[in-house]
């Protein structure tokens, strides 16, 4: 039977019990990720971190968050009240939603059950994520606009645009996943990449959607959303108490849901790495659950690897980096996949698949190579320019002793 079919079947109260796993598990990942997150960091700043609040400081993010709860709550006089309060609750809620369509394990008894750990398979499944991470962004946006102040307004319009600019190359990386797939359900994406996973075959793909996912999360090098040598603490400057710990929770479990999301279209989802097919019976199949968690933690990896390692980008860096870079790319690649699929599926010779890829490589590397040749060119211009300039200028005398300081300068110090 497939994912759709044994999830038809399901019970009622077999979804309530996947609902509150999804909610428990991006709680407790939450909290972990704050921790590892907190090590890591310290490690390469070589510090030990957190270690005092239980077993290897395990406890610090739960004390904390008791911490936050326990903080008076204070909204501004001039914050527009229900939707300051509405805007913490919109992130939280939105980024749990999509979960709702991921698949973390293959067919699993669950109390006597059989059924897959995924709440509902749509045909459209990678779209509902988009969206959902979409109106996610709004709750960014209206805490920046509601809290009646300039540098949350600021922080809430750098991340619209932020997730716009880079919601567009997401989006476009993924087409080509759709086109070699043949579906938009997350469950049928995994079982297209039975033989080669998505991250080998549409490279390309896998690092525009890696990169775009880092700017769609606010994470640095692209926090620039709550940049606190510009913008203080960005949107939610304003913000206190459980209000706060919302967004705190709403953006790791972003981490989490993108991570997931790049896990089951490029990674395989929930299977086993080639060579290791035989562990996924291993635990009545619960096996993959582990397989699914441990892809995804590498990609948490990942982001605080960012973190430790780069500097913030400047906004212009920023911005142009995302729509004259990644949008083109992810274009002229989504026009080669559409090509090299079409001969493919028509019965095209292997040597023509193969030369017209080496003609768009070769393309790609004069393109490059022209690039550089013309910015080298610019940048040696404008070193001609800045050596010899066009005016006349006046001979300044190197001979200190041919300078007269006025005496009048003597006892400077009179009031």
């Amino acid at each position: 039977m497939s994912n759709a079919e044994l999830i038809a079947t399901d019970p009622g109260w077999i979804i309530l019990v996947k609902g509150l796993l999804v909610f428990s598990t991006c709680v407790v990942l939450t909290l972990l990720a704050i921790w590892a997150e907190r090590r890591i960091v310290a490690r390469m700043q070589e510090r030990p971190g957190p270690n005092r609040v239980g077993p290897l400081g395990l406890l610090q993010s739960l004390s904390d968050g008791v911490k936050l709860a326990l903080k008076e709550d204070l909204i501004p006089a001039a914050a527009d009240k229900i939707i300051f309060i509405l805007a913490p609750i919109i992130s939280a809620t939105t980024c749990f939603m999509a979960f709702a369509v991921i698949p973390v394990t293959g067919q699993v008894s669950l109390f006597g059950h059989q059924t897959v750990m995924q709440m509902t398979d749509i045909p459209v499944g990678v779209l509902y994520v988009l969206a959902v991470a979409s109106v996610g962004v709004y709750g960014i946006v209206l805490a920046g606009w509601s809290s009646g102040s300039t540098y949350p307004l600021l922080g809430g319009l750098r991340s619209s645009a932020q997730v716009i600019s880079y919601e567009v190359a997401m989006g476009l990386s993924l087409v080509s996943v759709f086109i070699y797939s043949g579906s938009m359900s997350t469950s049928e994406i995994v079982a297209a990449q039975g033989q080669w996973w998505f991250a080998v075959v549409l490279f390309p793909s896998f690092v525009i959607y890696a990169i775009s996912m880092v700017g769609e999360t606010n994470r640095a090098p692209f926090d620039l959303a709550e940049a606190e040598g510009e913008l203080v603490g960005g949107f939610h400057t304003e913000y206190s108490s459980l209000k706060f710990a919302l967004f705190f929770l709403a953006e790791y479990v972003n981490i989490i849901a993108v991570s997931a999301l790049a896990t089951t279209l490029f990674l395989g989802g929930y299977h086993a790495p080639p060579g290791l097919g035989f562990t996924e019976s291993w635990l009545g199949g619960w096996f993959t659950g582990i397989w699914f968690f441990a892809k995804v933690l590498t990609f948490f990896f990942v982001f605080v690897w960012l973190r430790g390692t780069l500097p913030r980008l400047r906004y212009d860096q920023f911005m142009q980096f995302g729509w004259k870079i990644l949008i083109p790319v992810s274009i002229l690649w989504i026009l080669v996949v559409a090509t090299l699929r079409t001969l493919s599926l028509e019965g095209a010779p292997r040597i023509v698949v193969v030369g017209f890829a080496s003609f768009v490589v070769l393309l790609v590397m004069a393109a490059n190579i022209g690039f550089e040749n013309a910015k080298k060119k610019k940048l040696a211009l404008i070193e001609v320019e800045t050596s010899e300039p066009s005016f006349a200028v006046p001979t300044v005398p190197m001979n200190v002793s041919n300078i007269n300081v006025s005496q009048g300068s003597k006892g400077g110090d009179h009031v």
